[in-house]
């Protein structure tokens, strides 16, 4: 993790944000976002770790975190990692591509989430998730050209 006062306004706002949250297995949110930046080597990609879901999964808006003074660098990658629901995961996933600081992102994002042991009991969804999840993580990392 890298610690700046940008850095620090971040982690303030994630936790302030997702404090009373709990993710599949019941434990707290917070440590999710905090193990995205954990895995980030600037700033920029820091802020937009803890941050990348604030927008979507809180009733938090881009242009109040714009307030709070972050840069543009964060808040378009923020606005790309916002999964709009009434788009396809996997168009939005090509979006992110574009991107050099939301792929990052969403790359540590997806690792972390495709670690079953976070689960107290998976069951068949989780593991459809887990390959869709994998498409997209070969698709980010270069590895395959399409998603489809």
């Amino acid at each position: 993790m890298i610690y700046t006062d940008l850095t620090r306004k971040a982690v303030n706002l994630m936790f302030e944000k997702h404090k009373d949250q709990r993710d599949k297995s019941g434990l707290p949110y917070v440590f999710h976002p905090w193990h995205v930046a954990e895995s980030m080597d600037d700033e920029i990609s820091t802020c937009v770790a803890l941050l990348h879901d604030v927008i979507e999964d809180t009733d938090t808006t881009i242009d109040e975190i714009r307030d709070l003074g972050f840069p543009e660098e964060v808040l378009g990658a923020l606005q790309l990692l916002t999964h709009d629901k009434s788009v396809d995961y996997m168009d939005y996933v090509e979006k992110i591509s574009t991107d050099p600081v939301a792929r990052k992102v969403k790359l540590s994002d997806l690792n972390h989430n495709s670690d079953m042991t976070r689960l107290l009991k998976p069951e068949a969804k989780d593991y459809a998730r887990l390959e869709k999840y994998k498409r997209c993580i070969d698709f980010l990392e270069g590895k395959t050209n399409s998603l489809k």
